[in-house]
């Protein structure tokens, strides 16, 4: 397991980029929805808050489920805000 201070700064790396590249088609793709793309922006800084606060509140007894269910879900929710990034088109 890496430590909690890694993991805190990968959720907050990947969670910049998204945002990044949300704003970036927002302000330079021609025909983004930009109602849309700042919805996103939102969720995602939702997701970072989320994801920040459950790495600090493990659960003992359960740590190496607890991680391996925070992982899965991080990767689900990152694999969907890229997909809603591509349909903001």
């Amino acid at each position: 397991m890496a430590s909690r201070k890694n993991l805190k700064k990968h959720v907050n790396y990947i969670s910049g980029e998204i945002f990044t590249e949300c704003i970036i088609n927002s302000l330079y793709v021609p025909g983004t929805d930009k109602v849309k793309a700042d919805e996103l922006m939102a969720q995602v800084l939702e997701m970072q808050q989320e994801f920040i606060s459950r790495i600090s509140h493990t659960q003992p007894g359960q740590v190496k489920q607890y991680y391996k269910k925070f992982h899965q879900d991080f990767s689900t929710r990152v694999k969907a805000l890229i997909d809603s990034i591509g349909a903001l088109n």
